[in-house]
């Protein structure tokens, strides 16, 4: 058995080792992938301003249509995402089966059945010599809510025309549509 004295240095040195190998000192690894960190940083960033985009150009029109409502006036609309869009990626399918059946000596059967299916990714040739995934579908955002805000919103027959009209729309639920009256 150890002395005291040496089950406290030991705890000591193991405390400083498991410090030391949670914060680790910066390397050059690091900095490049702080680099790569950016760059993936800069992507959402592109992709939440193009989502950012697509919200404003929907309110925009919303709006637009809107005001021509006999009732409605001045009017103010917001549109939230659920998710951004999504691309669909054209594949390859190929696929093959195989039955066997097998007879044993004592006249028992066994049906052996194997099926084999490949999927790959179509490519597609950029002009500068780059190959893409080909993209045969793409899906636009989900639509989370939509607030109007209306001159005509306090009135219970023009807040139920800017809901139908965003219920046909968009085909958002009635509950995530908020009419309200402008102050």
């Amino acid at each position: 058995m150890l002395p005291k004295k040496n089950h406290l240095l030991i705890l000591f040195l193991v405390g400083m080792l498991l410090f030391v190998a949670v914060f680790p000192f910066p390397t050059s690894d690091q900095t490049d992938g702080d680099t790569s960190e950016n760059a993936s940083a800069a992507a959402v960033s592109k992709s939440s301003t193009a989502l950012g985009e697509y919200e404003d150009y929907l309110e925009a029109k919303t709006a637009e249509v809107l005001k021509q409502v006999d009732g409605v006036g001045e009017v103010t609309v917001m549109i939230t995402l659920k998710s951004g869009g999504q691309k669909i990626i054209e594949k390859d399918q190929s696929g093959s089966s195989q039955t066997t059946e097998e007879e044993d000596s004592e006249g028992g059967t066994r049906t052996v059945e194997e099926n084999t299916s490949d999927k790959t990714s179509i490519y597609e040739q950029e002009s500068d010599g780059s190959s893409t995934p080909y993209v045969s579908k793409e899906l636009s955002p989900e639509i989370e809510g939509v607030v109007v805000i209306a001159d005509g919103g306090g009135n219970a027959v023009v807040a139920q025309n800017i809901t139908e009209a965003v219920q046909a729309l968009f085909g958002v639920e009635a509950h995530k549509i908020k009419i309200m009256k402008r102050a």
